[in-house]
């Protein structure tokens, strides 16, 4: 019993990784955190990476959290949830594969940015690693929970993606040089592309739950009982 239970809560954390980590997407925030940390020192910049990767664990594992509790006390369903994330999730993976590589945050935000000391919170952690794509997903995942080992597993795999982001940044001008602008632009689509596809099983998956609840089909059966009746 000890092995499939072992399977499942692998492959649950993986599954957690394989959607957050391309909506989060460190790599085209590399770019960014060069940009906004080259006045800083090598320590500072390693700092803010650090806590950039702390900031975006936290606040997802707060939605994860707390995130649940609040739609259930507002009484919004898990199925609900399950589509409208992958709703939200498909639109921002649509809007990557159609972009033209433009900066992922105002004009405005870098010069606040600029004039600040600590970007590690804002713009990097949010929204940039951990904005609402990011919790949309976060939360599409924990629809998916069951129990408390389950929720343990979405939070193993929130964390292994903040350790993933605290790396990439660490090399972020490494990582930059190496992808090169047009090497961004294209990890930046297929990542885009996977989100659409997760956002797409998302709302699927909602809707086949929604139809197969009793209510729903005992209101189908009645519809198909009344019309064979009136022939």
């Amino acid at each position: 019993m000890a092995m499939p239970y072992l399977y499942e809560f692998t492959a649950l954390i993986l599954a957690t990784v394989s959607a957050l980590l391309p909506i989060a997407n460190p790599f085209s925030t590399a770019p960014v955190f060069v940009s906004l940390t080259g006045y800083m020192s090598a320590k500072e910049r390693n700092q803010q990476a650090q806590l950039a990767a702390v900031y975006m664990a936290v606040t997802l594992l707060v939605t994860l959290i707390l995130g649940t509790i609040i739609l259930s006390f507002f009484g919004i369903g898990i199925l609900a949830v399950r589509v409208a994330g992958g709703i939200l999730i498909a639109k921002i993976g649509l809007s990557m594969v159609s972009s033209q590589g433009q900066s992922p945050i105002s004009e405005e935000d870098k010069s606040e940015a600029f004039a600040s000391h600590d970007i590690a919170f804002v713009p990097i952690a949010m929204p940039l690693l951990s904005g609402p794509g990011s919790m949309a997903v976060t939360l599409g995942m924990a629809s998916q929970a069951e129990h408390y080992n389950e929720y343990l597993g979405v939070s193993i795999g929130i964390i292994i993606v903040a350790f993933m982001s605290w790396l990439v940044l660490r090399s972020a001008n490494s990582v930059s040089k190496f992808l090169g602008t047009g090497g961004l632009n294209a990890l930046t689509k297929i990542m885009g592309f996977l989100l659409l596809c997760i956002g797409t099983r998302f709302i699927f998956q909602g809707i086949i739950e929604a139809l197969v609840l009793p209510e729903v089909m005992g209101a189908l059966v009645k519809a198909v009982q009344q019309g064979m009746m009136q022939i």
